[in-house]
């Protein structure tokens, strides 16, 4: 017999079915033991009874959690007082008729039969590959594929061409010390800290284009929102200019976690019942954000370079108050602070064309319009003491012909621990990488 998906199940009512999956729970009841079978498609109740066979009841007496088994049996309408809304399978069951053991399973370090999975997060870490199993635990990656479809979609659409870039690199590119080192035969390389130069380089070929990309950075700090290894969702488009870009940027935005939000409504309810606010995206420069901070919040962060966690925190808060909107974009950060390739503010140089945007207090997406001409590009990395040696290959793209051009880039689990208002990246990372751990927890 065929398998049917646990989801589809509910189109077969009066027929016979086989299922394959993981057991979730097991309750005895009386006569009559209970079965939540996890698959890739959701959960489905099994009743197992010795009257209908008394060999499937014996098999089913055996049964832990994370059994792997197949079930063959009839699919039948639940009454109407027995239906479990909280599952899509909720409206019927399945009365086993053979049950069978295809893998068994050690007994659980903890207990997965809760409906929250409540470890310490080092806990949760250190049993990834098991915790991951929690339906919790998986919703939390249902999302996140969804951001990155949305992504994807939203990239297309903006006429946006995939590209891969590489993540072994000779250099920094943005000329700062948070570089991890790799043995690269005989020579010395690195793990890219953003595919920056690579999508710039690419404008020159293809004009628009799109990348999904891990980004690394040896940052020696521990904090709910920082990983070494990143996921980066990148746009770099052509003939552009400042307010086109933002005008992109929240368009891929809005779109992005829109489509999540509507794909995947369901799941983002259990974790928070706040809907996204959409209203029209304040854009404010570096000087009215500290200004904001200033007047509403009373604290003088005027001599600042950036927005420091807490003021991202302020200005998202003042912007959904006065503007309806979880979303701020922020621009002109002082150039001195920004890297080599991004474009001076022709009014005002000493600031940049540069932008953040802040998505329910935190930074998740950072970007510029760039510098595409040639001697301007060489004069800055001159002037940040950088070798142009090193960007040999990068600056032969501006050399011969590069149109003004921009870009921006999301970090994937930040969008996804603000979105599901998770209270640690880590949570929003299927392995996360930090300067603690690389799946198991390094000894320092």
């Amino acid at each position: 017999m065929k398998r049917t998906l646990n989801i589809d199940t509910v189109e077969h009512a009066g027929e016979e079915v086989l299922i394959k999956g993981w057991v979730r729970l097991r309750r005895d009841h009386g006569k009559l033991i209970f079965l939540d079978i996890r698959d890739r498609s959701g959960i489905l109740q099994v009743v197992v009874n010795p009257q209908v066979s008394e060999n499937a009841y014996k098999l089913a007496s055996e049964l832990k959690p994370e059994y792997v088994v197949k079930i063959k049996g009839l699919v039948k309408k639940r009454p109407e007082s027995a239906v479990n809304k909280d599952l899509e399978t909720g409206i019927v069951e399945l009365e086993a008729q053979e049950v069978s053991i295809v893998s068994k399973a050690k007994t659980l370090p903890f207990d997965m039969g809760a409906q929250d999975l409540n470890l310490e997060l080092p806990t949760l870490l250190d049993h990834r590959s098991l915790s991951l199993r929690h339906p919790k635990q998986q919703a939390i990656f249902e999302v996140q594929a969804a951001l990155l479809e949305g992504f994807r979609k939203a990239a297309t659409e903006i006429d946006c061409r995939e590209i891969v870039v590489p993540t072994i690199v000779r250099g920094s590119t943005e000329g700062g010390a948070e570089l991890l080192e790799v043995g690269y035969y005989t020579h010395k390389a690195f793990l890219s800290q953003s595919p920056q130069l690579y999508k710039q380089m690419m404008v020159g070929v293809f004009e628009r284009v799109w990348t999904i990309a891990k980004a690394y950075r040896a940052e020696p700090s521990v904090t709910t929102r920082h990983l070494s290894e990143t996921t980066q969702l990148d746009c770099e488009i052509g003939f552009i200019e400042f307010e086109e870009l933002l005008d992109m940027l929240e368009y891929v935005a809005f779109a992005m976690i829109g489509h999540a939000e509507k794909k995947c409504s369901h799941i983002i309810s259990q974790f928070t019942k706040e809907k996204v606010l959409y209203g029209k995206v304040p854009r404010i420069t570096l000087q009215q954000a500290q200004e904001i901070i200033k007047k509403e919040f009373g604290r003088d962060q005027t001599r600042e370079k950036d927005l420091s966690p807490q003021d991202e925190v302020d200005v998202c808060q003042w912007a959904k108050k006065q503007h309806k909107s979880d979303f701020v974009t922020v621009t002109h950060f002082p150039a001195i602070a920004k890297p080599f390739y991004t474009m001076p503010d022709p009014k005002n140089p000493t600031l940049s064309l540069s932008y953040d945007l802040l998505f329910r207090g935190v930074e998740v997406l950072s970007g510029s319009q760039r510098v595409h001409d040639y001697e301007m590009l060489l004069e800055s990395i001159k002037n940040r003491e950088l070798n142009p040696d090193d960007f040999r290959m990068y600056l032969m793209a501006f050399e011969y012909g590069m149109p003004p051009e921009g870009g921006f880039s999301f970090g994937l689990e930040r969008v996804t621990m603000k979105l599901l208002k998770l209270a640690n990246i880590r949570q929003a990372s299927l392995f996360p990488r930090d300067m603690e751990r690389i799946d198991e927890r390094l000894s320092l």
